[in-house]
């Protein structure tokens, strides 16, 4: 029987026509049958959206070959048969959303294949059903957040209804029930008979795949199930990924009970774990916190509203009555789902956006002043799109860089240390980066350029949508520990993201928004403490928290507000040594 995807000896190299470019893959030889479910990690730059882009001929091998249900994807004739084949969700849904409602983009796929209006129609409401968008499908795509427009994407590919569905970093900007959804719905097409492959920098969402494979400096270093990837964590630790967060706590939590197994991939299977250990049931008082200390505010947002498109009869209102107070120094963190409206609230928090409703103060600058020096603010408040290709403009990545010093006056060797300090910030390599084709890099090394133009700048407050998306683990745990050494030299973090280990992390006050309002907020530790509000908002809890909020279901007397892996072994121990 014929593999559904063969890779034979392929080698694909960018440039083909410089001879010192490095090959994006070198050698790749596998096989994908059908039915399967099949995650692909790696590095940033590891060769993963490259091989995706082979798998339904958007790219062709520079030498070697690639097969999808026996056909040649070099053969012109096969193109229109392998796409449809193959469905891809690429990691910039932007890339592939081209209509100007949601309804006709998503039906756009199914008219080229020349089917009847009324099989379109059923097609395009049942995909945007699944993906919960049929409510607003006659909204233009431009208008919607990061992780709407990938629901969009899939919407596009499910009408399709192809036998393979690739998705590369799909859920890399859903908020944590988005990214269940997903998930579920790769489970439930997998379960229908059709090829799942996941390229992820989520180690839990590789974990639900039935095999791995694993990709280094474009080969396969790894190919087999989850259970012996994850084993070896010190392998993993050289291709710059790491355990799943579940795995990483019980890996911390052995440390003060061996006995607990090794390699417990999941929350429920830890949890077991931990419940078999000798403890008695009560109710535990929270753990007393420092509350954060009366400072004062170095930015003041009162009544927010914004409305886009206001007056057309496309006009959607994304924010409304906002409120936020961010002392001076520390780090403040915006938690919500997907389209809550905290990258619009960003974009106010450095003038890209002025208040229609309510009041902005930056420092010294009150934004509802018509004659507000911008550029003075942006300097201030320097902002890392969600989406950096949106930032990015220069050819190399060192002018890319270079581009916000050079304004403020930097040239010659204060210039060219300014960028070396950014770009190893971020944790790229000056000398390997500086002349690299920004075209040419991944999603990742994309972030992690635009996040380095914007820390050349040095700004007093750093603005911070999404910043750890697409980053593989490595470069993530990396980044965060840089920018809290930021933090701690008194430059203000503000930062947006869906990742609650992130957030807990990295700061100690946290705004909840919903449908566009700020409706909780406070120190990070009660925030998470309020666990029903968040689950119900679609939100989720640090990986401790969630291990911590099971076993309190079962019994154990741990406090609402235990939010790391260091609080939950200390609680863990307390407890047990009292049996």
């Amino acid at each position: 029987m014929t593999a559904l995807i063969e890779f034979e000896a392929v080698r694909f190299v960018y440039n083909a026509a410089d001879r010192s470019a490095q090959p994006a893959l070198d050698g790749v030889t596998l096989q994908i049958e059908t039915g399967e479910y099949v995650a692909i990690i790696g590095a940033n730059g590891s060769g993963k959206s490259t091989l995706a882009r082979h798998l339904n001929a958007l790219l062709l091998p520079t030498l070697g070959t690639v097969h999808i249900a026996g056909m040649d994807t070099r053969d012109r004739t096969h193109r229109r048969a392998i796409r449809q084949t193959v469905g891809m969700v690429f990691q910039r849904p932007d890339d592939q959303i081209i209509a100007a409602t949601i309804e006709e983009d998503v039906a756009f796929g199914p008219e080229n294949m020349g089917l009847p209006p009324n099989e379109i129609r059923a097609r395009v409401r049942k995909a945007l059903e699944t993906v919960n968008l049929w409510d607003v499908r006659l909204r233009p795509p431009h208008l919607l957040s990061a992780g709407q427009m990938q629901r969009v994407a899939l919407a596009g590919v499910l009408a399709m209804q192809p036998r393979c569905i690739v998705f590369d970093e799909a859920t890399a900007m859903l908020d944590p029930a988005g990214r269940r959804t997903v998930r579920l719905m790769m489970e439930q097409l997998h379960a229908e008979g059709i090829t799942i492959i996941t390229i992820t920098h989520f180690m839990d969402e590789a974990t639900e795949a039935r095999r791995i494979i694993v990709m280094d400096q474009g080969r396969v270093a790894l190919d087999a199930a989850p259970a012996q990837v994850f084993a070896d964590d010190q392998e993993l630790h050289t291709l710059s990924l790491e355990l799943p967060p579940i795995a990483l706590l019980n890996q911390r939590l052995r440390q003060s009970f061996p006995e607990l197994p090794p390699n417990l991939l999941t929350a429920p299977a830890l949890t077991s774990a931990l419940d078999a250990l000798p403890h008695r049931t009560a109710t535990a008082a929270p753990i007393a916190t420092q509350p954060p200390s009366a400072q004062n505010s170095l930015i003041e947002v009162e009544g927010l509203g914004h409305v886009y498109l206001k007056g057309t009869p496309l006009e959607h209102r994304a924010l409304r009555d906002v409120n936020l107070v961010v002392p001076e120094g520390g780090s403040h963190g915006l938690l919500g789902a997907t389209g809550s409206g905290k990258s619009t609230l960003l974009q106010h928090l450095n003038g890209l956006l002025r208040p229609q409703e309510g009041k902005v103060r930056i420092g010294d600058f009150n934004l509802n002043d018509p004659h507000v020096d911008l550029r003075a603010v942006r300097r201030s408040a320097g902002l890392a799109f969600q989406m950096p290709e949106l930032q990015i403009f220069e050819q190399y990545v060192g002018d890319e860089i270079a581009f916000g010093p050079r304004l403020q006056g930097l040239e010659g060797s204060a210039l060219r240390e300014r960028v070396r300090w950014a770009m190893e910030l971020v944790g790229l390599d000056f000398d390997a980066f500086k002349d690299r084709l920004t075209f040419a890099l991944s999603g990742g090394e994309r972030r992690k350029v635009a996040l380095a133009s914007v820390l050349a700048l040095q700004p007093a407050i750093l603005l911070l949508d999404e910043p750890t998306a697409g980053l593989d683990p490595v470069s993530r745990r990396e980044l965060l520990a840089h920018l809290q050494a930021l933090r701690d030299t008194g430059m203000v973090l503000i930062v947006s993201s869906h990742r609650m280990e992130d957030l807990a992390r990295m700061t100690e006050t946290l705004t909840v928004m919903a449908d566009g309002s700020s409706i909780l907020g406070g120190a990070a530790s009660d925030v998470f403490a309020a666990e029903g509000q968040l689950r119900s908002l679609g939100l989720g809890l640090p990986a401790a928290a969630e291990v911590a909020s099971a076993l309190r279901a079962r019994g154990w007397p741990l406090p609402s507000n235990v939010l790391t892996a260091e609080m939950l072994v200390a609680q863990l121990v307390e407890i047990t040594n009292r049996a």
